[in-house]
């Protein structure tokens, strides 16, 4: 009978690749917050300060669909790069594990049953651990003991870069149709008060999913965007009242 349902490490090597995939999950769903936060703020910040400058319309239209699909394209690119570097490096470590499998089976068992070993088995139950699942899947087990990576499991900068594009793109829809279809005499403060609020709701997702204290980081979020919009009101109020544009 085999040893490996029966033992605590096995046991807790299914419970952790559990933990680790909601965990990664968990990771893309608070990126995309976060995306969306961005958009909110920096969309936000180019509509309110144009609007400080003038009350056209048209002026508004394009500084907002500029900054919304420059800051989409922008952040599906950084999204792009960053998760291509990571994968390149997923796929180096994998292609050298296979290779030492390949070249050196005896040496990779003997550091399989170390360290197994050294999570607390005898090292006749680690060696036989480390035979069990070498016949069963050794690429695998390696690449979950020593690197704690899967295969299957490599990231697509792709998905990525779309999803980080569509969480700020929506993130920026808001502060974008608030300034265009409110009248000129209140579209400033009501952007204002609905992009603090969709900020706030951001904020308090991305602590919930963090685990970090929700009032907290709220407040951060809140007073971030406000000082963000105040400023870029105030330059476009300036240049307006300057006549220089």
């Amino acid at each position: 009978m085999s040893l490996i349902g029966d033992l605590i490490p096995g046991l807790r090597a299914r419970r952790e690749a559990r933990t680790e995939g909601l965990a990664s999950r968990l990771n893309w769903l608070r990126a995309g917050v976060l995306g969306a936060n961005d958009g909110i703020v920096s969309v936000a910040a180019i509509v309110v300060g144009v609007a400080g400058a003038t009350s056209s319309t048209a002026p508004i239209l394009t500084a907002g669909l500029a900054g919304l699909v420059g800051g989409a394209i922008s952040m599906a690119l950084g999204e792009y790069v960053s998760v291509s570097s990571q994968r390149d490096t997923q796929r180096t470590l994998i292609a050298k594990e296979r290779i030492a499998l390949r070249d050196e089976p005896d040496a990779e068992l003997a550091q399989l049953a170390t360290l197994y070993e050294a999570k607390g088995l005898s090292p006749e139950t680690a060696r036989q651990v480390a035979e069990e699942l070498t016949e069963k899947d050794a690429l695998g087990a390696h690449l979950e003991a020593k690197l704690h990576i899967d295969e299957d499991d490599v990231a697509s900068p792709w998905h990525a870069a779309l999803a980080s594009a569509v969480a700020f793109t929506i993130g920026g829809v808001l502060p974008l149709l608030a300034i265009l279809l409110l009248p000129s005499s209140t579209r400033i403060p009501v952007t204002f008060a609905a992009v603090l609020v969709a900020l706030a709701l951001t904020g308090a997702t991305s602590a919930r999913i963090g685990g970090s204290p929700v009032l907290q980081a709220t407040i951060r979020v809140i007073v971030g965007g406000a000082l963000a919009l105040a400023a870029t009101y105030i330059i476009g109020h300036l240049l307006g009242a300057s006549g220089l544009v």
